[in-house]
């Protein structure tokens, strides 16, 4: 055997180009909390407008009668957003497990928290001008996916089974930040169509969905 078989070879340096370069720790997380900067900002101007006693119209009507579901989902799927990012940063969450431990409990009520009340809000909150019938449907698949999501990935935490655990929070997650998607799948419609109709919006919300969960199907299948 060689000296440097035994003493191993000195590590080469990996270039921007190579296979083999990673991409920075912080590069995945930083990007959604950017997405969900979208959602949470739109939630917090909800949350002013509930507390500022704004004029209530026909568009928001449903919320000062009942302002209990949409502050409990403005609150959770916005803490399920931001904190939820720091989970994807794998090297801070090697150093402190027990941060990643103590974070997923209250990530996991939040998320069923932002989940629950949005089923709640499609069904009993009156529709907007805009909500048809299939965008009901998808709010209400949606919603219960990513509800049975977290309740699979907790169960499967429970068990040590982390591998199934990482799967299932990755699709709950997906979700839960579609509305960031949501905005971009969208914009393009209303700049060049115009104010969307029914069927186009129910479609381009979904398209959100479908996006967000394709890709983190890409994920879970690359690892």
């Amino acid at each position: 055997m060689t000296e440097s078989g035994v003493r191993g070879t000195r590590p080469q340096k990996v270039r921007p180009g190579d296979r083999g370069a990673r991409v920075p720790g912080w590069t995945v997380p930083t990007g959604l909390i950017m997405l969900s900067v979208i959602p949470v900002v739109a939630g917090a101007l909800r949350l002013g407008e509930l507390a500022g006693g704004a004029a209530v119209t026909p568009a928001n009507a449903r919320f000062f009668a009942a302002p209990l579901p949409v502050v409990s989902h403005v609150v959770g799927a916005s803490l399920y957003g931001i904190v939820g990012a720091f989970q994807f940063a794998k090297r801070f969450r090697r150093r402190r497990p027990a941060w990643h431990r103590r974070a997923g409990r209250i990530l996991v009520v939040c998320g069923l928290v932002a989940a629950l009340s949005g089923l709640w809000m499609t069904v009993f909150y009156p529709r907007p001008e805009g909500d048809g019938d299939l965008l009901a449907v998808f709010r209400l698949v949606f919603g219960t996916a990513m509800a049975v999501s977290l309740v699979l990935g907790f169960a499967a935490v429970r068990r040590r089974d982390f591998r199934r655990h990482h799967d299932w929070m990755i699709r709950a997650y997906a979700i839960g930040v579609a509305a960031g998607t949501q905005a971009f799948t969208q914009l393009p419609w209303m700049l060049l169509v115009g104010p969307l109709g029914e069927a186009p919006r129910a479609l381009l919300m979904a398209a959100g969905w479908v996006i967000n969960l394709a890709v983190a199907e890409w994920i879970i299948r690359r690892r």
